[in-house]
């Protein structure tokens, strides 16, 4: 793993929405590693990097927007030359409820812009996911003012819970060790 990036709008006014918590993911490992985020134009995002003996990988906030998210994506990977297998892209995922999370390896975006938006940049699918429940409105009309809006107060706290469960698989993740991440998310303190 040489890349994570956490997908979410900039901006004080989205900063608490559903769509956000990618975001929340990767400034909570930031926060855990001790190194800030900084804002870096050329990558059109706010970087870290951890170095050893922490890791070797980058972290990036987009700072595009949700649909524009690959431009950020693709400037560093492509600076960088990270593959797409090395990049971890953490998202809000509508189809799993607050506190589940699941790890994957590429597949369709399933309606994600922003996962969309990465593929296309990267001129491929096969970068890892980490999503993030986030629980769907009911309706489908109902679903971008649902992610831009923030969680009910005991979505949060299961939101929350997922991102400290997965964020506790990082020394896995890390070492690209994905199998032994994906089974211990996946069957420990799981609600799907």
């Amino acid at each position: 793993m040489k890349l994570v990036v956490g997908l979410g709008n900039p901006g004080r006014k989205y900063q608490a929405s559903r769509h956000n918590s990618g975001f929340w993911w990767v400034e909570r490992l930031a926060e855990i590693c001790g190194v800030p985020l900084r804002a870096e134009a050329r990558f059109h995002g706010s970087t870290a990097r951890l170095a050893p003996p922490l890791a070797h990988v980058w972290l990036l906030l987009p700072q595009t927007f949700m649909n524009n998210s690959g431009r950020a994506v693709g400037a560093l990977a492509s600076f960088y030359r990270i593959a797409p297998e090395e990049i971890l892209v953490v998202h809000d995922e509508l189809d799993l409820p607050p506190g589940a999370a699941r790890l994957k390896k590429g597949g369709g975006a399933g309606g994600h812009n922003g996962v969309s938006d990465i593929a296309a940049h990267l001129g491929a699918k096969d970068f890892w996911r980490l999503r993030i429940g986030i629980g769907h409105p009911g309706v489908r009309d109902q679903v971008i003012d649902y992610v831009l809006c923030p969680p009910r107060v005991e979505e949060r706290k299961a939101i929350d819970e997922s991102i400290e469960r997965s964020i506790e698989l990082w020394p896995l993740l890390v070492e690209s060790n994905m199998e032994a991440a994906m089974h211990k998310l996946h069957t420990k303190g799981s609600s799907a």
